[in-house]
Formats: structure tokens, C-alpha cells, sequence
């Protein structure tokens, strides 16, 4: 059973002020700005049961809304919408999300997609591999596989700082690798 509650209900009153100026600053276009947050509780109401509770409702809608304004630059394919891609996988606010944040909206799909998470695949798989192995391990387990902490530091005695410092190193590895090898 998830620690958070879904409350769809709410989400206006809530989150549409928060979700409207943070695109807002990211889109310049009060319309489009307004279009995106409403596809954002459209996605979400979609994906509801794919909610498992692990970040805050808000955070959850954040995800979602940053996929919808990076496809929305993808669209109109400009230097910004690039600049706005690298710069949301950088965020410090969901810094460890950078991974799963790059797979496309699953209700938005085309072939381009498909082919695109074909190619990502293929890129993460290559990255990992170069990764020093207690590295690679500590990624897959942590951030692949969404294993808690205290299993890792259990499975690998490792401590929870130690785990920390590795899975830091191992996510800017594999953020450098991929830059290289697929944005």
C-alpha cells in the first residue's frame, strides 16, 4: 500500500498555481503554460494506479509535467527545447529521477518514441557497462530495480553513506556517458 494517497480531487485547488508558474518561467507562453498543466492532470488521472507513493503527490505531478514541456519543445524542435531537456536532468530537485524521467509519456506514444527508447536502451546498457562494477550494482539495485537502502546496504555491507557517494558518482557517470553517447 503507497505511504501517499492519491487525491485527484484536490489537485486543482492544490497544485495548479505551483504547476502553472513553474511552466510559466520554462515556456513564456501564458496559453501553452495553461495547456501543459492541463495535459499534466489529464496524464495523471491516466496513470493513477502507476502512483506508488515513493514522492509526494506534488513531486509525482512535477515528473509529468516535465515530460510534457520537454515534448513540448520536441515538437516545435527548437535550441531551447534542447536546452530545457539537459537542464531538467541537472534539477536538484529530482536529482536520481534523471533516468526515469527521460522515458517518453507511455499514453503519448509514437514510433519515434519507440524507436527513441529503443536507441535509450540501448545507451543506458552501454554506460552501465563501463561503470566500475560496485558501481554498475549499486545503480541497477537503487535506481533500476527501486531496491530500499537498507537491502542494498545489507546485500553489498556497505553503509548508507557509502551507498550515497556511490550511487552520486555512478548517476554523473552515467548522466556524462549518455550526454556523449545520446542527447
Amino acid at each position: 500500500m503507497p505511504d501517499h494517497q492519491i487525491n485527484p480531487d484536490k489537485w486543482i485547488d492544490s497544485y495548479s498555481d505551483y504547476l502553472f508558474n513553474y511552466t510559466i518561467a520554462r515556456v513564456s507562453d501564458r496559453e501553452m503554460a495553461q495547456d501543459l498543466v492541463q495535459d499534466t492532470f489529464l496524464a495523471a488521472l491516466k496513470s493513477m494506479k502507476n502512483f506508488k507513493g515513493e514522492a509526494s503527490e506534488r513531486t509525482w505531478l512535477i515528473s509529468i509535467l516535465k515530460r510534457k514541456i520537454i515534448d513540448h519543445y520536441r515538437k516545435i524542435n527548437s535550441n531551447k527545447g534542447k536546452a530545457e531537456v539537459r537542464i531538467n536532468y541537472r534539477d536538484s530537485e529530482s536529482e536520481g529521477d534523471w533516468l526515469e524521467e527521460r522515458v517518453a509519456d507511455p499514453f503519448d506514444k509514437t514510433a519515434e518514441d519507440s524507436l527513441e527508447n529503443s536507441e535509450l536502451g540501448d545507451a543506458i546498457h552501454n554506460c552501465l557497462s563501463k561503470l566500475p562494477k560496485k558501481q554498475a550494482e549499486v545503480f541497477k539495485m537503487k535506481t533500476i530495480l527501486n531496491y530500499e537502502t537498507e537491502t542494498i546496504c545489507n546485500e553489498l555491507n556497505i553503509t548508507a553513506s557509502n551507498l550515497w557517494v556511490i550511487i552520486h558518482r555512478a548517476r554523473t557517470a552515467m548522466a556524462d556517458c549518455l550526454k556523449e553517447n545520446w542527447l
